[in-house]
């Protein structure tokens, strides 16, 4: 099986990173001592510019949960078919050729979800089995292309599509001033990818297009369910982020990636690229600083960071997007692709090039 095609796509506004501290700065100023901290944190999030679904004037209007969650399905369902289409587009298939769609996003929720109402748009199988998941967050994209090789597996003759569409500008909070509200609203972005993956007796696999996925790794860290995710509130959702993350990173990640390599008789001395979500850049020194990498290791996971930001669930797919497209590995050689997220947890997917 393989990864046969990514797609990405980002809403129209694009904003330099100055431009969103100045505008939240001016809507909260009345609600801090110190406004000028807001510029301070964004300035340390290693983000330069980002998208966001709507223009920054409008998000005040956006006032109650019910008209955030509405806009979200909205767009999430516009750049989703974008995403999605540029994916199949990139693979040389069609909607009718997918057997199974897999749903990653944690920035708002709907039922039908977004995958379904996605089909009456596009000409997907009737039969196509859906699989939303919400409440991962960030680990949800690697955790995605788990399950959905998984499928894949199972069903080596399917094609599976794999969407994650986050819309992060939707979930700001104007009634907390906290350092993790702050700091989450320099670091996240909005956008969308999806992933097309290819079972071992289809005809992209037989093509050798894209990388193999030989295996794939979960791991649960217990009782570290406050380091990261959400506290369902009336306004919507309200980020739980502790300083603690880059710790519990650099504390787990190299025991995960040494067991797992280890298990499939490979040492990290064997892996040629690491394509890691881009966290921030705490989470990024923690990922780098855990396994002994060099400066140049994560370059596409900063420059992703520097040019839309953390993307949640979607982040590592862009990632994954410019491996495919700009820095493919040698034929034969194993590439790590990883993410971290609420749980606290992490997801490992073991390629080969």
């Amino acid at each position: 099986m393989r990864i046969s095609s990514v797609g990405t796509a980002y809403p129209s506004h694009r904003y330099h990173q100055n431009v969103i501290s100045e505008a939240l700065r001016n809507r909260w100023q009345h609600k801090m001592e110190e406004p000028r901290l807001i510029s301070r944190l964004h300035a340390n999030c290693g983000v330069e510019y980002r998208h966001t679904v709507f223009p920054l004037e409008q998000y005040p209007s956006l006032d109650t949960f019910r008209k955030t969650n509405d806009a979200w399905i909205k767009a999430a369902v516009d750049l989703g078919q974008q995403a999605i289409c540029r994916s199949l587009d990139h693979a040389g298939i069609s909607p009718e050729d997918i057997s199974a769609i897999f749903f990653a996003s944690v920035t708002g929720i709907s039922s039908p979800t977004v995958d379904a109402r996605l089909i009456n748009r596009l000409p997907f199988p009737v039969n196509i089995k859906r699989t939303p998941i919400f409440g991962l967050g960030c680990v949800a994209g690697a955790a995605g292309i788990s399950r959905a090789s998984d499928y894949v597996r199972a069903f080596p003759k399917h094609y599976a599509l794999l969407l994650s569409v986050e819309l992060c500008s939707l979930t700001w909070q104007d009634d907390d001033q906290s350092i993790a509200n702050l700091i989450s609203c320099g670091l996240f972005g909005d956008g969308a990818a999806a992933v097309v993956i290819a079972g071992a007796e289809t005809e992209l696999a037989r093509q050798q297009r894209g990388p193999r996925v030989l295996d794939t790794r979960s791991t649960f860290y217990r009782n570290t369910e406050r380091v990261m995710g959400w506290d369902i509130v009336e306004s919507g959702f309200k980020i739980v982020l502790s300083p603690d993350v880059p710790r519990v990173v650099e504390e787990n990640l190299l025991g995960n990636v040494e067991g797992f390599l280890a298990d499939n008789n490979l040492t990290r001395d064997d892996i040629s690229t690491y394509i890691f979500h881009s966290g921030g850049p705490k989470v990024l020194e923690a990922m780098q600083n855990s396994l002994g990498l060099p400066p140049d290791a994560l370059a596409p996971s900063w420059k992703s960071l520097r040019e839309v930001g953390n993307l949640s669930a979607a982040s590592v797919l862009a990632v994954l997007e410019d491996y495919l497209k700009v820095h493919p590995g040698e034929p034969g050689s194993y590439s790590i692709l990883a993410a971290m997220g609420p749980a606290f947890c992490s997801e490992l997917v073991l390629l080969q090039w």
